[in-house]
């Protein structure tokens, strides 16, 4: 190494370039397989959904024929099987909460509908 005198020009040194490390790159090729080597591509579909939330605003605020309450049981099934790592099972209980949670709302909001209408009309007599 050359000593540093001041107001001196700086003069080109070498240099070695360090090799990047594999784990830094994961998604890259590194080495001989980078050219021509075969390889697979895995891949990841979303979890499933449970709804969970969904079914606890139909449980606590309308639970019209315990639809909520079917919908939040299938709700944990579902999170219970995603768990586990059972994506089919999870897909199958989340489907059946989605489903529970659709017919309460749309008996919840209908039920609301027709509590209005009577209000409306007895106020007007």
């Amino acid at each position: 190494m050359n000593p540093v005198r001041p107001y001196a020009p700086l003069q080109d040194e070498p240099v070695p370039l360090q090799d990047t490390p594999h784990h830094m790159y994961p998604g890259q090729l590194h080495g001989p397989e980078a050219a021509g080597g075969q390889h697979t591509i895995v891949l990841q579909s979303e979890p499933p959904r449970d709804h969970i939330i969904w079914s606890l605003f139909c449980f606590f605020y309308s639970n019209p024929f315990c639809l909520g309450l079917a919908a939040l049981v299938f709700s944990i099934k579902s999170r219970d099987r995603k768990i586990v790592g059972d994506l089919e099972g999870a897909r199958h209980y989340g489907s059946t909460a989605r489903c529970l949670n659709i017919a309460a709302t749309i008996i919840a909001c209908i039920t609301a509908v027709i509590l209005i209408a009577v209000y409306g009309v007895l106020a007007s007599l």
